[in-house]
């Protein structure tokens, strides 16, 4: 239990958004104000894009779940104005959002504190796609360095499909990254607490239709099959497990994330992806599904998450 008493809260479950990803959003925060309101919370629907912040505290709000995705929500903006109200918000604070959000400085962090990560070019045009292209090697992996979702993101089998990659991602980020492909296993980890006592739930490994792990098969198909256990080998997980954790502390994140992970089909060795910092908690949503295989429920996941909400700069 937190600092602030959950009976006495009321509580803003902040949904829907700005983003490209603001359906999923409000996919999300349904299920999550749904999960509260049955564990007796006063909780409320409240649309970032369609009312003014100001009002959580003109209306009494004492803490917020954060349930937006993508830019505006994820990246660092919203947990500064709830910083600025003094309303505790579930997730990273401010610094972890905004960097997390951001492949590029993400990967640059991992690197520098001895995490394995696919090696990458941030590029600037379709010339320069193609240079990173003979650089990392084919497939070559091209996204938006600030979207989730995987919007935006194109798999490169042949140099001449370099072009309409980086003008799809380009037109969601002026960032374009272009990262080498490791071909293997996807799993993916979430992780709860902070610091010291953050916890690994149990790994998921995705299999989807023809290796196409796209916003339209996260979302909206039954064609994907994700598996917990995961089926590797229970060194395998645990080593997964521990880079996750490491992953999520050396960006300083708090309250929950998930990371991605791939694990090179030949080596065995796992690369981080990218961590996401609000995580989807919809119907297709791995966390809950790891929650689920770890033995909660996920009213009691979104109850939990609840309680952490904090302030970076709380003054008592």
């Amino acid at each position: 239990m937190s600092q602030f008493d959950i009976n006495f809260d009321r509580v803003a479950v902040l949904m829907g958004g700005a983003s490209d990803e603001r359906e999923v959003s409000l996919m999300s925060g349904r299920g999550v104000l749904q999960a509260l309101r049955s564990q007796g919370v006063n909780a409320n629907a409240f649309d970032p894009f369609e009312r003014d912040l100001r009002e959580l505290k003109n209306e009494g709000f004492t803490r917020c779940f954060v349930a937006l995705h993508g830019r505006f929500g994820e990246d660092g903006t919203v947990q500064g104005a709830l910083e600025l109200l003094g309303i505790p918000y579930t997730g990273s604070g401010v610094m972890a959002s905004s960097i997390a959000i951001d492949k590029i400085m993400t990967k640059h962090i991992w690197r520098a504190d001895g995490l394995r990560t696919p090696d990458w070019k941030q590029v600037h045009s379709p010339q320069e796609t193609l240079a990173a292209l003979g650089h990392l090697g084919c497939p070559m992996v091209v996204k938006p360095d600030r979207e989730g979702s995987s919007l935006g993101l194109s798999k490169i089998i042949r140099p001449d499909q370099c072009e309409a990659a980086y003008t799809l991602a380009a037109k969601l980020d002026a960032r374009v990254l272009c990262e080498q492909f490791i071909a293997g296993d996807e799993v993916t980890v979430a992780v709860l607490g902070e610091q010291d006592d953050a916890l690994a739930l149990p790994v998921i490994r995705i299999k989807a239709k023809d290796g196409n792990y796209d916003y339209l098969n996260k979302y909206f198909t039954n064609t994907t099959e994700y598996l917990v256990p995961s089926g590797l080998p229970e060194a395998e997980d645990a080593q997964i497990q521990e880079l996750a954790l490491c992953a999520y502390k050396s960006l300083g994140c708090r309250g929950w994330s998930r990371v991605d992970v791939m694990v090179d089909a030949e080596t065995r060795t796992p690369y981080l992806l990218e961590i996401n910092t609000s995580p989807g908690m919809t119907s297709h949503s791995l966390v809950p599904m790891s929650a689920k295989a770890a033995g909660m429920s996920y009213p009691e996941l979104c109850m939990q998450v609840l309680r952490s909400a904090s302030l970076d700069y709380a003054t008592s």
